[in-house]
């Protein structure tokens, strides 16, 4: 009897981690958390497993914009690598800039966006903003721009 609920259970563990669920936040192991600043050291076989970040574009220009309008552009990325992408950090170069990455870890071949809202109040002229993106990838940084030109009255 006690081999028979040892093998049932073993059954369904194996039968409940064939079927794919989203990835959550909070999602990941520690195998999945690389350090990019030393992945020069890594073997081409080691390198081969990390997450790679794929953006669609990493400009986007909201053209010509009256000063106190607040917009909203998603860039939208892509995980091509083998491993777990986890984007651990998003930050703009000012206070008028604000990003939301997602949370969750991305899996291989799955996508995501970064929201980032440009709020264009005490904005004047031709403006350029970075959103600077960390995750687990090599190389650690990606750099995102948004730029605009602002003005009184269209």
């Amino acid at each position: 009897m006690k081999k028979l609920t040892i093998l049932a259970a073993i059954v369904v563990l194996f039968f409940a981690g064939c079927h794919r669920k989203a990835a959550k936040e909070g999602d990941f192991t520690v195998k999945d958390v690389h350090i990019p600043q030393t992945a020069e050291g890594l073997s081409a076989k080691e390198a081969e497993k990390m997450p790679v970040l794929e953006f669609e574009t990493k400009t986007y220009d909201f053209g010509d914009v009256i000063e106190g309008e607040r917009l909203t552009y998603a860039f939208k990325f892509k995980n091509t690598g083998k491993s777990n992408l986890i984007i651990y950090s998003s930050e703009a170069n000012c206070g008028c800039t604000t990003s939301q990455p997602p949370k969750a870890p991305i899996r291989p071949g799955e996508s995501g966006e970064i929201i980032v809202t440009f709020d264009s109040k005490g904005q004047k002229g031709d403006v350029q903003k970075r959103i600077l993106v960390g995750a687990n990838t090599y190389p650690a940084e990606t750099i995102l721009m948004i730029t605009a030109k602002v003005s009184s009255s269209k």
